[in-house]
């Protein structure tokens, strides 16, 4: 007969949900990306309200240079 776990293991440390991200003020992916996380939120979607918040985190930006602080939207050649 195999042995067989009958106990409870120790709980689960789960730490607190990071905050919503800020939008790069300027960036038009940003503030798409707000309006659709405000969306499913009324909505009552919050893994597409979370899903929002990761894109918002991960999108790349550049770093400030000549007054930009975000990527344009159509690169130029």
């Amino acid at each position: 007969m195999a042995d067989t776990q009958t106990t409870m293991t120790g709980p689960v440390n789960l730490p607190l949900p990071l905050p919503p991200p800020d939008p790069v003020p300027g960036c038009d992916v940003c503030a798409a990306l707000v309006r659709q996380r405000q969306a499913a939120r009324q909505r009552g979607d919050l893994s597409a309200a979370t899903d929002a918040d990761v894109e918002i985190r991960s999108h790349p930006h550049r770093r400030p240079r000549h007054g930009r602080t975000h990527m344009p939207s159509h690169p130029k050649p």
